[in-house]
């Protein structure tokens, strides 16, 4: 008995894990849920480039944005 809260805290983070790998890494899905937008060759002055949504689009976000 006294291994049931163990057991029920490792499946939590296990849940917790799988939940954030939902999206694929380098789409536009993702660049959204990180706070961005896509943008074609660069991003605009005073945004930041955060990652990439597909080949030659990036994923841009305000260096404000918190």
């Amino acid at each position: 008995m006294q291994i049931l809260p163990l057991l029920f805290a490792v499946l939590l983070l296990m849940l917790q894990a799988a939940a954030g790998l939902s999206l694929p890494r380098g789409s536009p899905q993702d660049c959204e849920r990180r706070g961005g937008f896509c943008s074609q060759r660069s991003c605009p002055p005073g945004i930041g480039r955060i990652g990439i949504c597909s080949k030659e689009v990036f994923c841009c976000r305000s260096r404000w944005y918190s």
